[in-house]
């Protein structure tokens, strides 16, 4: 039963941060592609988020909160090791949260606040690749004290997932963008997915090739069978998707395909990295069960989950149904 009760609050965590990554990463997408576009297609990149991304970094809370209650130990571990790029990212968010708001309001001041919703969108984007790279890196038990081996969130490796979560990001609000808008916006949104998916797929083969080279158990589960027959498909049905991505864009067909193919090729990479790092929640460190919290705290907790979680889930879904529609001229100059 407690190792029920475990399995179902990391799933709970894993799924609230996938839904952060794929909900929040469009709209912090579409500020990282901010400086690309002119005031009024600006206006109209707005509109199209301003229904649902305060929804959206709810994921971000309850995962972080899941984690907090069900695994203490992780989160103790993982916070310190990672303040400074989760301070960076938080900060990024605040003042993005404000320029968001400000920016509608403002007339001579406006393009202040350009700059500051896109910087803040592309430095939280960065930073939580920075704290990817990182986790990637591992921690080590020296003397029994739980550390990070060689420690450093601007390493080679972090800044290089940093820049691939920036242009992931940019892909998932440019093709947001597509299904969202017509005419010159969605022409230029289709120009600049077609450049973000070579992009995208670079980055991806150079992470995925890098990654075994830090961390020989993983090397172990993708180059070895019985796991590699497990495994394979992952990348086989990403590169099926960013295959299918590039045609849609290039032919500009199917302008709803864009969005769901890029969402394909986040589950996969997620759904590896994560199959990747099984059994530990701290790589190479602690596993899952040593880090889970005890029982009764975790029932706790799952209570908690069980009524909240429904209730986020169907307020996302309702949002995104009600406000389905393509983003006019009037509702991105006007909010």
């Amino acid at each position: 039963m407690e190792q029920i009760i475990t399995l179902i609050l990391l799933a709970v965590v894993g799924f609230a941060i996938i839904m952060y990554v794929v909900l929040d990463g469009f709209d912090l997408g579409i500020g990282i592609l901010f400086p690309f576009a002119n005031e009024h297609d600006r206006d109209l990149m707005m509109g199209s988020i301003i229904p649902v991304w305060d929804g959206n970094e709810t994921w971000l809370v309850l995962g972080a909160a899941t984690l907090y209650g069900g695994f203490p130990l992780a989160y103790s571990t993982l916070l310190p090791t990672l303040y400074l790029p989760l301070f960076l990212m938080l900060l990024a968010l605040v003042f993005r949260g404000i320029a968001f708001e400000f920016r509608h309001y403002a007339h001579k001041s406006r393009a202040v606040w350009n700059i500051a919703f896109a910087a803040g969108s592309t430095i939280a984007a960065f930073c939580q690749g920075l704290v990817l790279g990182t986790f990637v890196q591992g921690y080590t038990d020296g003397n029994g004290i739980i550390q990070v081996s060689n420690y450093n969130p601007i390493s080679a490796f972090s800044l290089l997932t940093g820049l691939a979560v920036v242009a992931g990001y940019a892909l998932l609000g440019s093709t947001w963008l597509i299904r969202k808008t017509e005419g010159k916006l969605q022409e230029h949104m289709y120009q600049r997915a077609q450049y973000l998916v070579v992009i995208v797929i670079l980055f991806s083969l150079i992470v995925t090739l890098w990654t075994p080279l830090i961390d020989p158990g993983i090397k172990a589960k993708w180059f070895s069978a019985p796991t590699l027959f497990y495994l394979i498909p992952l990348p086989i049905i990403g590169a099926i998707a960013a295959w299918t991505l590039w045609y849609s864009v290039q032919t500009k067909r199917f302008e709803r395909a864009p969005f769901w193919l890029t969402i394909i090729i986040f589950l996969c990479s997620y759904i590896g990295f994560a199959l990747s790092m099984w059994p530990y929640i701290i790589p190479r460190a602690v596993t899952v069960w040593q880090a889970a919290a005890p029982l009764k705290s975790q029932i706790f907790i799952l209570v908690g989950v069980a009524i909240v979680l429904p209730v986020i889930v169907a307020y996302t879904i309702y949002s995104y149904i009600v406000f389905r529609g393509k983003v006019n001229i009037e509702h991105g100059s006007h909010y």
